[in-house]
């Protein structure tokens, strides 16, 4: 070794330490190069995928990792996405897929029974085509469909089933959001995941109200048997000619179909060991339109999940003359006032009509059969940036994000979500009732 050949002296001694220092100079300078190297080269993704370009389907855990975010970026949320369709939608769903696709989310697609089963194996070969779909992992078709009529129960089945089927795919998602193939967008996927980043994962956006009004007499008291939950074969609903009196162990609540869900909420509804999401499932199996009462009913009267809930579902509709029974086709006429209104979805859409096209074109820039961009999206090329991909947790917020963001903000102030929380339309008396019929169910289970 060099240092055995330096004489003892105190000229020797000086002349080590020298070298000692020269060596910890020279090693530190080697290891900031290096750090500088790989800074440089995991801060710069196009030189870093280049090699990856060519070829879309190698993605590797550098492209999905989850980086970990200072203090001003939280870890971005993922959300699992039950979108349905009935005969001759796939094309809408595919659609629907591609603009709120973001690879940290789950999709389920489900195409009901009234679409025969090529129509199913045909979406789920369209899905396997696409390269990120098939890398990722996170697009599934369902194979044995249900039935989910509108109008009758079984798409409380349907959506429940869905949901229980995401919770066993993936047991990382937050937040479930269930979509019909009528709906759309107003805010891209970076937009929506940076907003729902910064609120707290047990909050549920779901239209609700006690006030049923016409709906007791068209829709509570009538009784129904939906074909849906027992037969193989298309049949319409049919009603029942004696009606019932509404419950008095707990209060009804209505809303809209669509909602969306925290999965602790989710899995109370499908997992949980109290007994109140399976007797109102048994009440609602017989009446008209419940999947819009449903969940609703079940947060207003659950102890845990009441105080979660915000009178909205992030949806822009726009209803019929009163009574409101219906909601309306939405069209290029209705563009600027569901855009300002701040809403993350729009319902109802007809197939391919021109306002899709606008919001594709001023609000997703997304272009036509193509995936809508976001910060994971990182190649060079102008007519389709994701053909290469970077990190997941790298958002792009725009326009909509501000939008979004002041909407919620209004439903989230002291002065709207307590005078709109269900909690303040369900008395002390029913709502210690409720508890008390469930409590007792728990204890003969």
């Amino acid at each position: 070794m060099l240092s055995a050949t330096l004489p003892t002296t105190a000229t020797g001694t000086t002349t080590s330490k020298e070298a000692r220092n020269l060596y910890c100079l020279l090693a530190t300078s080697l290891l900031s190069l290096l750090f500088i190297l790989s800074f440089s080269s995991s801060t710069n993704p196009a030189s870093s995928s280049s090699s990856s370009g060519s070829s879309p389907f190698a993605l590797s855990s550098h492209h999905l990792q989850q980086q970990q975010p200072n203090s001003l970026t939280p870890t971005p949320p993922s959300i699992a996405y039950f979108i349905t369709g009935s005969n001759g939608d796939s094309e809408r769903i595919l659609r629907l897929l591609f603009a709120i696709y973001h690879p940290r989310n789950q999709y389920l697609l489900h195409l009901d029974l009234t679409a025969n089963q090529s129509q199913r194996h045909q979406l789920a070969l369209s899905v396997q085509s696409v390269p990120i779909f098939r890398a990722v992992q996170n697009v599934n078709v369902v194979g044995k469909a249900d039935f989910a009529y509108s109008r009758g129960s079984s798409a409380i089945s349907s959506t429940l089933h869905g949901a229980a089927i995401l919770l066993r795919f993936s047991s990382s998602w937050d937040w479930f959001i269930n979509l019909s193939a009528a709906d759309y967008p107003l805010v891209t996927q970076d937009d929506l995941l940076h907003i729902l980043s910064f609120l707290p994962k047990d909050l549920n956006f779901v239209n609700h109200t006690s006030r049923i009004g016409w709906r007791e007499s068209r829709r509570m008291k009538p009784i129904i048997v939906d074909p849906g939950l027992y037969l193989s074969a298309k049949s319409d609903i049919f009603y029942v000619t004696q009606k019932r009196e509404l419950p008095q162990a707990y209060r009804l609540f209505t809303g809209s179909a669509s909602a969306i869900l925290s999965r602790k909420f989710v899995e109370f509804c499908i997992l949980g060991s109290d007994n109140l999401p399976r007797v109102l499932l048994m009440f609602f199996s017989n009446m008209p339109s419940s999947l819009a009462s449903y969940f609703q009913t079940v947060l207003c009267n659950s102890q845990e999940f009441k105080k979660t809930t915000v009178n909205h579902n992030l949806q822009y509709v726009s209803w019929d003359k009163p009574p409101r029974q219906e909601p309306c086709i939405l069209t290029l006429n209705d563009f600027d006032e569901m855009i300002h209104s701040g809403a993350a979805f729009g319902s109802q859409f007809l197939q391919n009509d021109p306002v899709l096209d606008r919001i594709d074109e001023e609000i997703l820039n997304r272009t036509a059969g193509k995936i809508i961009p976001g910060g994971w999206c990182i190649s060079d090329s102008n007519n389709d940036p994701c053909t290469v991909w970077g990190d997941t947790a790298v958002l792009r917020p725009g326009p909509g994000a501000k939008r979004l963001e002041k909407r919620i903000v209004e439903l989230l102030s002291n002065g709207t979500l307590h005078v709109n929380q269900c909690s303040e339309t369900l008395t002390e008396e029913d709502s210690q009732t409720a508890q008390n019929v469930t409590s007792d169910q728990n204890s003969v289970d």
